[in-house]
């Protein structure tokens, strides 16, 4: 029998080994071995593995290839987002990312805006990469000489609206008081609404120089008081933030829950700096107050400013992260919003916030930015004022209907307009009649001209003022030896010139004008004086405030008194008016020395 492969029939080379074909049965063809027909596959995706792996190591090696050692990017912050940048950037640094064969290394520090512009504008600023908290405030620095070269940012990684605040346990108290809102805001501030709001509530600000929520809530006040005709209000309100502001959002909503006084305080803070303050103090919550007519929001810009290759590279990719659904989330976790208005979980009715996005007030230009910026700096500029007071007979004679005379009328809207003045203001008071102090010497220094809060003989010069304005007394056989005293009055004003403030000569009158029968200084003379005197690069501007039946027949000669120095002249028809001629009068120092130019 020839030999034959048996490899293929079931029992292999016959029935040797008990494997072989029962006698009768035809033989049957053997199978395959299944070990045999698993490992070829197997070992194929094992081969697949390994590449897989190894272009996995590639890739991985490639993308975070750290050979070439670290690529530092500096970033600054302001301190309220800085918490929430620094944990995106330990994320990202622990996942390698590699640029040219170095990982980026983030390292996130924390400055206010405005100390990182000032810092940038001279050129002494060191960091790679910008996040500020609002363009508002980048656009008024690049109005200024300094900041003009300041580079463009690219885009927003947040948003925060800036609303009012109160203490969660004082809130209810607003009922009625205030609403939530720009307009009620002014009119609870404005120091010459005696009568208003400001009764039961006391508003506290941030310094719009120095914070961005502030600048926020000033130009936003600033743009709807313009639209409800609320000039006069918002001047009369600027001065008295001015001296209610808060070092930042941390101390003034600090201070909204602690009792002081009957009235309810308000602020101005961003949302979510409402919220970090309620996460480190639940014991003592603040609630967000929306204003209905809307609002604006910090921005949170991001500004690239390295101008290294490398840098570059690593600034572009670390933006590319802030844009993350992980990075996002870091950011909504911490009471911010996203770039579009988007709320977080964080943000919730109860917890006194309202998570919709809230309506928006259109942006403003960086003129009217400016603008508004130049309006606080020129407000707050220290005020130097001498109040010429007029006591001649006719101030005796009474105010229909007041119950007062023209003495005590007068000396009442003096004190009243102290209060518009801050404590660094100085100021001083003359009376002028004929003949006070001596022979033909017809005016007398009541009190002298200097600061508010000095120290005479034992007393503030600010009290004394008002002591002196409430005992002061018409002289009764006293004429208006009104010109004289005006010679006497600017020549000391404009020897006595600071350029650091607001110098203005203050004229109350009955309106009556210059009756000195002993002669002195004629109309068209005191009228040249002033005209040849007045400088407008050292200006001391008259504003005359007239009240009384008497002051029309001598408005002219008033008008061309204030007009020869850029001030102005106003009659009253009653206190009430007095109040808003105040303010006109502070409002001009906003366009002095060419108000009618």
């Amino acid at each position: 029998m020839g030999r034959h492969r048996t490899d293929e029939l079931d029992g292999g080379y016959g029935g040797g080994y008990g494997g072989g074909y029962r006698a009768g049965e035809p033989p049957t063809r053997r199978r395959r071995s299944s070990r045999g027909r698993v490992l070829v596959p197997l070992a194929g995706a094992v081969a697949l593995a390994v590449l897989l792996g190894v272009a996995a190591f590639v890739i991985f090696n490639r993308d975070h290839d750290c050979s070439g050692g670290k690529l530092a990017l500096r970033v600054v912050a302001t301190p309220d987002i800085e918490p929430s940048l620094s944990k995106i950037a330990n994320n990202y640094n622990k996942a390698m990312h590699s640029i040219d064969s170095k990982c980026v290394d983030v390292t996130v520090a924390k400055e206010a805006a405005a100390r990182t512009a000032n810092a940038l504008a001279a050129g002494k600023v060191t960091a790679d990469f910008w996040v500020a908290d609002s363009s508002l405030l980048m656009e008024s620095m690049r109005r200024t000489p300094a900041g003009e070269n300041l580079p463009e940012p690219e885009g927003s990684i947040a948003t925060s609206p800036v609303v009012l605040a109160a203490a969660k346990s004082a809130a209810s108290k607003l009922s009625g008081a205030l609403t939530p809102s720009w307009t009620s805001m002014i009119a609870a501030a404005n120091v010459a609404n005696v009568d208003g709001p400001g009764k039961k509530v006391r508003v506290l600000a941030l310094d719009p120089q120095k914070n961005s929520a502030g600048l926020a809530a000033l130009v936003a006040a600033a743009g709807t008081a313009k639209e409800a005709g609320q000039d006069k209000a918002l001047v009369g309100a600027l001065k008295e933030l001015s001296g209610q502001l808060a070092s930042d959002s941390s101390a003034l909503l600090a201070s909204l829950t602690v009792k002081s006084g009957s009235k309810v305080p308000v602020g101005v803070a961003s949302e979510q700096a409402i919220y970090a303050h309620n996460t480190k103090k639940p014991e003592a919550p603040v609630v967000a107050l929306y204003p209905k007519e809307g609002t604006l929001s910090l921005d949170y810009p991001v500004t690239i400013l390295t101008k290294d290759p490398a840098a570059l590279k690593a600034a572009a990719h670390f933006k590319q992260e802030l844009s993350t659904d992980a990075a996002k989330k870091i950011l909504r976790d911490a009471g911010f919003r996203s770039a579009d208005g988007t709320a977080g979980d964080v943000l919730t009715k109860d917890k006194g916030f309202t998570p919709e996005t809230p309506q928006a007030l259109p942006a403003p230009d960086g003129a009217t930015v400016a603008r508004m910026v130049q309006t606080w700096s020129r407000l707050n500029l220290g005020s130097r004022l001498l109040t010429l007071l007029d006591v001649s007979g006719t101030m005796a004679l009474p105010v229909p209907g007041t119950g007062m005379t023209r003495m005590q009328a007068i000396s009442k809207i003096a004190t009243e307009g102290l209060g518009l003045f801050a404590a660094d203001s100085e100021l001083g008071v003359w009376t002028f009649s004929t003949h006070l102090d001596g022979r033909g010497k017809d005016w007398k220094e009541i009190v002298s001209l200097g600061p508010l809060t000095e120290s005479i003989n034992g007393a503030l010069r600010k009290d004394l003022l008002v002591k002196q304005l409430s005992t002061i007394q018409a002289k009764a056989t006293g004429d208006t030896g009104l010109n004289d005293t005006l010679k006497a009055a600017y020549t000391e004003m404009t020897k006595t010139y600071q350029q650091d403030k607001i110098n203005t000569l203050l004229i109350l009158t009955d309106g009556a004008g210059n009756d000195d029968p002993d002669g002195g200084i004629k109309n068209p003379a005191i009228l040249q004086f002033l005209k040849d005197t007045y400088d407008p690069k050292r200006p001391v501007s008259i504003i005359i405030i007239a009240f009384g039946p008497d002051a029309a027949p001598g408005k002219q000669q008033m008008d061309a008194l204030a007009k020869a120095t850029g001030g102005e002249a106003y009659i009253a028809k009653n206190i009430l008016q007095v109040r808003d001629f105040f303010l006109q009068g502070m409002e001009r120092r906003l366009c002095s020395p060419n108000c009618d130019g």
